[in-house]
């Protein structure tokens, strides 16, 4: 098995995280009004940008949904047991499912955790039902998100 790879951290200095902040506010505005905002020339925007994308600070630009207005009012922790099979491989299978939308490596009793949105209980039972299935997945423990007090997987508020 080959050992990942480090990620590498990339260095932004202040004009790199200004227009990281103007972006995460509005994707959709134009580099010309970040110039105007910041005071720099549109081809710096430009550059700057292409090479955030590039280095992979930003990996996509992407609406930011709002799952309620979607009908998705459930949302669901699921810590999962998987044997079997590697992990890598069951984490890529499961990462197509509609309803997941984070998958995160765990440390402690359970291998991952799923983030999942769903319309309502029925579907969080067949999905589990489902999942409860897979030869791969020995067990699973649920919890049910009463109230999202912050969710913002992809703020700039960091920096």
């Amino acid at each position: 098995m080959c050992a990942k790879k480090k990620e590498e951290i990339v260095k932004l200095d202040e004009t790199d995280i200004k227009i990281l902040k103007i972006i995460n506010d509005d994707v959709r505005i134009s580099y010309r009004q970040i110039s105007r905002d910041l005071g720099i020339s549109v081809g710096t925007v430009h550059n700057r940008i292409d090479k955030m994308l590039k280095s992979g600070v930003i990996e996509k630009f992407a609406p930011i949904l709002n799952h309620k207005k979607l009908g998705y009012t459930l949302t669901s922790i699921i810590g999962v047991n998987v044997e079997g099979v590697s992990l890598e491989s069951w984490e890529e299978e499961i990462s197509h499912n509609k309803n997941v939308v984070g998958i995160y490596d765990v440390t402690g009793e359970y291998d991952a955790f799923l983030i999942a949105k769903f319309k309502d209980t029925d579907e969080l039972d067949l999905f589990l039902k489902e999942l409860l299935k897979t030869d791969c997945v020995e067990r699973t423990y649920t919890q049910t998100v009463l109230n999202v007090v912050k969710e913002d997987m992809g703020s700039a508020n960091i920096l």
